[in-house]
């Protein structure tokens, strides 16, 4: 295969990958009415950490030396277990369009907490980006406690974009905490071993819920939510993602992030009936165009 033909098969690859995590969150907004949201979200990280460990044995090479494999479930306990609670509890409180936005911030995130590490250097356009996507979840969060919307209403809750924004925090300290394994360990390890860690903390927070719901009970679609939860967002879109960094580098591969919010608000919006704010609106443009200023390196914007 060309290379030509290879950085366009990486291009779709991201589109579909962009697709499957900005329907994610409305398909989980639906799953945690179905079944409890730490039971749902406890099988469907333990159902990919499974079928990735699966992957990594066979196709990761060797398995990393112990140190490292205790690092990387710890860094996991916290990206995949502490982060995922704050995110399915606060998901479960709030618009599924809006907390897409919110997260949608993290990239920003990871630059500020990169640069208070000292591993990434941030220049006057990259601060301006954090401060735009700073500025773009106030407004999100500004617009949802003016608005007085209650968590029973279906228009989401102050609290739940809040547990949201926790969440991005935790993943944005994961994620740069992760940088210096990613360099010497297979990816499938770092991935697998990651949501190994995860699982185990859901495991124990959520295990009264697991343990208490009736799965039998649980109707198809419900089943299906937590496939796609499970298999499509941490799996395939996964695999679409490294196959991106891989061919046409991670700057250009985060940039197809970007779509997501906006993918996700106009799916809950047709499929859920979230019609967007002019608050989320105004933070979408707003958190987009910092995240774009973050990332960019200025040799590459034109």
């Amino acid at each position: 295969m060309t290379m030509a033909a290879r950085v366009w098969l990486a291009e779709v690859a991201l589109v579909f990958m962009s697709l499957i995590w900005g329907v994610n969150y409305s398909v989980v907004k639906y799953g945690t009415t179905v079944v409890a949201p730490l039971a749902y979200n406890g099988i469907r990280i333990l159902l990919a950490a499974v079928v990735l460990m699966g992957i990594a044995g066979l196709w990761g090479g060797a398995a990393p030396i112990r140190r490292d494999l205790l690092a990387l479930l710890a860094l996991g306990a916290i990206g995949h277990g502490i982060y995922q609670v704050f995110f399915i509890e606060g998901l479960a409180r709030t618009r599924a369009g809006e907390a897409a936005l919110v997260v949608g911030a993290s990239p920003a995130l990871m630059a500020l907490i990169g640069r208070l590490r000292g591993i990434e250097r941030v220049r006057a356009r990259g601060a301006v980006g954090i401060g735009l996507s700073m500025f773009g979840v106030a407004l999100i969060v500004f617009g949802r406690a003016t608005s007085g919307s209650q968590p029973t209403s279906g228009g989401g809750s102050l609290l739940g974009d809040l547990l949201v924004l926790c969440g991005s925090v935790l993943w944005a300290v994961y994620t740069v905490f992760l940088m210096p394994y990613t360099r010497r360990v297979s990816a499938w390890w770092v991935t697998a071993l990651t949501l190994v860690g995860g699982s185990l903390v859901l495991l124990i927070v959520g295990g009264r819920d697991l343990a208490q719901t009736n799965w039998r009970g649980v109707p198809m679609p419900g089943w299906l939510a937590i496939l796609y939860s499970g298999l499509a967002a941490l799996v395939i879109a996964y695999i679409f993602w490294y196959y991106g960094v891989r061919v046409i580098g991670p700057t250009r591969t985060a940039l197809y992030g970007n779509l997501q919010p906006l993918i996700a608000l106009l799916v809950a919006w047709l499929t859920l009936g979230e019609f967007p704010t002019l608050w989320q609106g105004m933070g979408a443009a707003t958190i987009v165009s910092g995240v774009l200023l973050t990332r960019v390196p200025a040799s590459e914007s034109s």
